[in-house]
């Protein structure tokens, strides 16, 4: 597992710490700040291994967290937009305006800025080389005026401040959702403290795929955001943004220069629950046989000013006037940002966010033979559409289906008595009035049917926001955090349950709950009737199950092998809790074009990959000979 989102990074579950920052024992909520201030640049180590401010002063830890503590807090997890454009300063645009000239206009430009074609009645006397005088005649003119608007959306999870993917790798003009794929990969395959060379080396290199993507593309101004505002902002298109706009580019990213792979690959698109439509693929695909390794991931990086105007036009989002009238305020202070997200309480609207996530996921067999950390299980992905609708944002019926389905499936592995006392939900939980009732009700349904009396939710979204299609990647985090230390994250801003909350048979609270839990539902609702929930198993259920089916002695093996692992990973994240991170980005080594290959009928040979891909194919339609 490895990523980045509002909580910091993802790997030794760091993000996840500061989520229950205040039930950790002392040394690790040291060591979490201590983290999180050098992944915010506030601190870094030295080759000596001390520690030193940006003036080179040496510092302890206990002196770095007194120091920083509170802006680390006050810049992590959801907060007041920390972009200029939506403070004073204004977000840039223009005003349409139709001016009427009593008399004729005249000024003097460079030939370079003159319209083409003039419009008419326009008259233009060159003054020199380079500018011209032009005349403009008497009557309307329609112009359009620069003016920097105030923000009516300024609360968001944004990365941690200070933290800049693309300053880690030689990043050229890339889209803010690719660099922080490139660092999420990157993470994963760090924490993962597996060679990730000699892994490939003893596969067929088909058997490996990467499935990756995002909810909406990359819509900053080095993406498609750029390239559609291109003509009405005066500014050129670049060669870039067409390519890197697309959805799919962050496992092209990956493909091409962090993995090499050159096995099956895509995106699946679903709106909030994007990143399970991949995870189901990749967890299809091992099941089926046909992969043994895949690499799953989202990557949203959705602040900007017109996707916010988007959800805000929408009514979809928790602007500044919403929540002032929430709580009957004059004026929002930094601390009523922090609060913009308030799941199955009263709420007007989600806050959203950034966010990039990935998990590596192998079949049983090869996780045995490797040594690799099992952080848990996934069964199965259920996904299911809402089926007629008024409108297409609206919620429907096929969540109800989804989760049925899931508990069944839990049901089935685990027994009644584990699913009715250790499971939990992780809800989709976006603090908006129609979800607080919609989600609920269908968590007490499934309750009811399942004999469950109080199941415990958690909404992670109250820290870190709505990071799209990445959320559900965000809750797997989560929810492996909670599997590594037994706490599940309250709903620090659940002041009340909301009197349409269906809670009957739930559990909400706002502190941390010390929870054994041997399972989860990860849980997404998105709009157009993107329904999707994940069952993940426990490592100790996951290890129970790997006994039964391979026998104790290969897993006692495993338990060995893993020991290497183990140490790895923990130098990875040695050197990641300094800031040091081993960001992986291989522009223009290896590259093949195809004479380089020697092909057969049975098999490709690939230059720099130790096994040669196989050609020989399942045929379940029989044969004609």
């Amino acid at each position: 597992m490895g990523g980045i989102n509002a909580a910091g990074r993802s790997s030794g579950h760091r993000g996840y710490r500061r989520t229950i920052l205040d039930v950790l024992p002392d040394t690790e909520q040291t060591r979490t700040l201590v983290a999180l201030a050098a992944l915010m640049q506030l601190v870094n180590r030295d080759e000596t291994g001390q520690w030193r401010d940006a003036d080179g002063t040496r510092l302890g830890e206990r002196e770095i967290v007194e120091r920083y503590r509170e802006r680390i807090l006050a810049h992590t997890l959801i907060r007041r937009i920390e972009d200029d454009a939506f403070q004073q300063a204004g977000i840039p645009g223009n005003r349409e305006l139709t001016m009427t000239l009593e008399a004729p206009l005249r000024f003097t430009t460079s030939r370079r800025q003159l319209p083409q074609p003039l419009p008419p009645g326009w008259e233009v006397h060159e003054q020199d080389r380079h500018s011209v005088e032009v005349s403009v005649p008497a009557g309307d003119l329609h112009a359009l005026l620069p003016e920097h608007r105030q923000a009516q959306v300024r609360a968001a999870g944004q990365l941690p401040q200070g933290f800049a993917p693309d300053t880690f790798y030689r990043s050229v003009h890339h889209p803010r959702g690719l660099s922080m794929a490139i660092f999420g990969v990157s993470d994963c395959l760090g924490q993962s403290g597996l060679d990730w060379e000699a892994l490939r080396d003893r596969l067929d290199p088909d058997a490996i795929a990467v499935y990756a993507g995002n909810s909406i593309g990359q819509l900053d101004d080095a993406g498609w955001g750029g390239m559609l505002k291109s003509y009405v902002s005066g500014n050129r298109v670049t060669s870039k943004q067409m390519p890197l706009g697309y959805g799919q580019m962050p496992a092209d990213f990956l493909n091409a220069y962090v993995l090499g792979s050159v096995g099956a690959t895509g995106a699946i698109q679903g709106a909030c629950a994007t990143f399970l439509y991949n995870l189901r693929l990749g967890v299809e695909e091992i099941r089926q046989g046909r992969r043994r390794v895949v690499m799953v991931g989202t990557s949203d990086a959705p602040i900007t000013p017109e996707i916010i105007e988007g959800f805000r036009a929408m009514s979809a989002l928790a602007d500044d006037q919403s929540l002032m009238a929430l709580d009957a305020l004059e004026l929002l202070t930094d601390a009523d940002y922090q609060r913009a997200c308030r799941p199955f309480a009263r709420n007007c609207g989600f806050t959203i966010a950034e966010a990039s996530q990935f998990v590596l996921l192998m079949d049983d067999s090869l996780a045995l033979e490797t040594g690799a950390q099992i952080l848990g299980s996934v069964p199965e992905i259920h996904v299911n559409a809402d089926g007629w609708k008024r409108s297409i944002s609206a919620p429907g019926i096929g969540n109800y289906i989804t989760l049925g389905k899931s508990v069944a499936l839990a049901r089935s592995i685990l027994g009644d008595e584990s699913v009715r006392h250790r499971t939990y939900l992780h809800a989709h939980g976006t603090s908006t009035p129609k979800n607080r009732t919609t989600e609920s009700h269908i968590f007490d349904q499934i309750a009811r049917a399942n004999g469950i009396e109080n199941w415990p939710v958690a909404a992670i979204k109250a820290f870190i926001g709505h990071s799209q299609g990445s959320a559900a990647g965000d809750q797997m985090a989560s929810a492996l955090g909670t599997f590594a230390h037994g706490w599940v994250p309250g709903i620090p801003t659940l002041d009340a349950i909301a009197d349409d909350v269906y809670a009957e048979r739930l559990r909400f609270f706002r502190e941390p709950l010390e929870f054994g839990a041997d399972a989860t539902f990860v849980n997404a609702k998105g709009f157009g009737g993107n329904n999707a929930t994940g069952l993940v198993l426990s490592p100790a259920v996951t290890e129970r199950l790997l006994v039964k089916r391979h026998g104790q002695r290969a897993v006692d093996d495993w338990r060995h092998r893993r020991e290497q692992t183990l140490a790895a990973a923990e130098r990875y994240e040695a050197k990641a809790d300094a800031g040091h991170f081993e960001v992986i980005y291989r522009f223009g080594e290896g590259v093949l074009e195809g004479p380089e290959l020697t092909i057969g009928a049975d098999a490709i040979e690939i230059p720099g990959y130790a096994s040669p891909v196989s050609l020989k194919t399942d045929n379940p339609f029989g044969t004609l000979d």
